[in-house]
């Protein structure tokens, strides 16, 4: 575990500037802003991921939204899929509280950091591949730095799962070829030559279409964290 480095790779992330398309979107929406937050001074640059250290457990999103985490400055922070991910985290006891407004409100995450693949808020919520690609190290060092604690990872979406693959294969673990294709409620066994497996699961995204159609609903998410917190040796509650 290496606290100093992790929280020196956040400060690198937040200061990065690689993408100029993102750069722009984040910076114009951080100008404009909404007329809900009007008053907010948005964060406007990439968004670093969430949670301590020493985690055991990932959760691997897509991108911040362009008034959640690009305003607040914390992943799934002051968003609607923000309120769904953290509610069912705190409903099976891996956070302390079930919502998140903003990045003093003293949620706290138990044995869980929050990342993303991209971690700029991309126009349309739809980075590109070239976007996805030049944003991977970050996660790759991310992962790295997590090694010697983390035993499970739960992706949500296709797209975070692509994008996560071969991140996992950079960072030390073994992806099966062909590759696992994603779904809900999958888990794959990644093994490691110098370490122990990580379990991979799969999750729809936590997204205001998926959670206001009923393709994800608050039990299957509670199931799949109960299922990767387990595997991860977590404790997780019956709550909820």
């Amino acid at each position: 575990m290496d606290p100093e480095g992790l929280a020196r790779l956040d400060r690198r992330i937040a200061g990065c500037r690689a993408c100029p398309r993102l750069v722009d979107w984040r910076e114009e929406v951080a100008r404009t802003k909404r007329a809900a937050f009007a008053d907010w001074t948005y964060w406007g640059r990439p968004v670093p991921g969430f949670g301590p250290p020493d985690a055991r457990l990932v959760i691997i999103g897509l991108a911040p939204a362009a008034h959640g985490g690009n305003r607040t400055g914390r992943m799934f922070t002051g968003d609607r899929s923000g309120d769904v991910l953290y509610q069912a985290l705190h409903d099976v006891g891996l956070a302390s509280q079930p919502a998140s407004a903003h990045a003093d409100d003293g949620l706290e995450l138990y044995g869980v950091r929050v990342t993303a693949p991209v971690h700029c808020a991309p126009p349309a919520n739809k980075p590109t591949p070239a976007e996805r690609d030049a944003c991977r190290p970050w996660l790759v060092q991310e992962l790295r730095l997590l090694r010697p604690t983390v035993r499970a990872a739960v992706v949500l979406g296709a797209f975070g799962w692509q994008a996560a693959l071969p991140a996992f294969a950079e960072a030390g673990w073994t992806v099966p070829r062909p590759r696992p294709v994603f779904g809900h409620g999958v888990h794959v066994e990644l093994d490691a030559a110098d370490g122990p497996p990580l379990g991979l699961h799969g999750c729809f995204h936590v997204s205001q279409r998926n959670t206001f159609t009923g393709k994800l609903t608050p039990e299957m998410l509670r199931d799949v964290l109960r299922t990767a917190a387990t595997a991860a040796g977590l404790p997780p509650t019956k709550r909820g």
